[in-house]
């Protein structure tokens, strides 16, 4: 099968980083704009993470998903590489961090931060050191449990059972639990939802692609309706997708994943932004 690459993925990742920055903004300045767009759709910009989570399960299954399964992989290479991506920038950020606030508890995080192991940590460490970190601590647990993942995905029954398992913990953190989005738990049916998309992705390219675009605007435009649920935030998330799927016509293509993580594509870009605008806060 000729790999084909998944383009307009780059372009979510884009659109879903500065959404994600614009939200930062917003949150850490005083500007006294009103309307629709400021107060309400700017705000809810940050559930674009929920995007990213979809997009980084589809492109580890790109590139990683046949060959778990054929047990054709090196694992130590396969987590250097993740630490390649992620800790050089990210570390440096702690570092100064460290210097600039020194203390005994800047030291505690930073260990933590060091590791990229906080993700396993109640509230993913509530980490100071920049507005997403949480998200990094949350798919570096994804990446370290992604054997795992791909069993569950072996075949579609089994990939639907533990879909629906996932709805259901994401219930119960909420209502019993009291866990969020910085929890594997609470956000595995994101995952899931993008590894699912990945073994339907040959049936999901002979959709037609107007329509696939119909149901994304159509699912924005109920999500600003019925509100930033679990529901609606996947399906926002799994129609962008499919759209994106559609348009590249189903093929395989491992660099979709191996280009950049999601993880690593939204801290780079929205981590310069929103120290900008923390420091426009405190300067202004």
């Amino acid at each position: 099968m000729e790999k084909k690459h998944y383009g307009a993925i780059d372009g979510l990742r884009m659109l879903a980083a500065f959404g994600i920055a614009m939200m930062h903004i917003r949150a850490n300045t005083d500007y006294q704009i009103s309307g629709f767009v400021y107060e309400e759709v700017i705000p809810s910009f940050t559930n674009f993470v929920f995007l990213f989570m979809v997009i980084s399960a589809f492109g580890m299954c790109c590139g990683y998903y046949e060959r778990v399964l054929n047990n054709d992989i090196k694992w130590a290479e396969f987590y250097g590489k993740r630490f390649q991506r992620i800790l050089p920038f990210f570390g440096v950020l702690v570092l100064l961090d460290v210097m600039m606030s020194p203390s005994v508890y800047s030291l505690y995080e930073a260990f933590a931060d060091l590791t990229l192991l906080f993700g396993f940590l109640p509230g993913a460490g509530n980490i100071s050191i920049i507005g997403v970190g949480w998200f990094l601590g949350l798919v570096f647990v994804f990446y370290l449990i992604f054997p795992f993942f791909c069993a569950l995905l072996e075949n579609k029954r089994r990939g639907w059972i533990a879909f629906a398992v996932s709805l259901a913990y994401n219930f119960v953190c909420t209502a019993y639990f009291e866990v969020g989005r910085s929890n594997i738990l609470y956000s595995g049916c994101f995952f899931l939802a993008g590894g699912l998309i990945y073994l339907y992705r040959e049936e999901l390219s002979k959709l037609n692609r107007w329509i696939a675009l119909g149901g994304g605007v159509i699912s924005v435009a109920f999500y600003y309706v019925v509100g930033g649920n679990t529901f609606m935030c996947l399906l926002v998330s799994v129609t962008l997708l499919i759209y994106v799927v559609i348009r590249a016509g189903g093929g395989v293509n491992g660099r979709t994943e191996l280009q950049g993580s999601s993880a690593a594509s939204v801290w780079k870009f929205t981590c310069p932004t929103w120290q900008f605008s923390v420091l426009l806060r405190n300067w202004g």
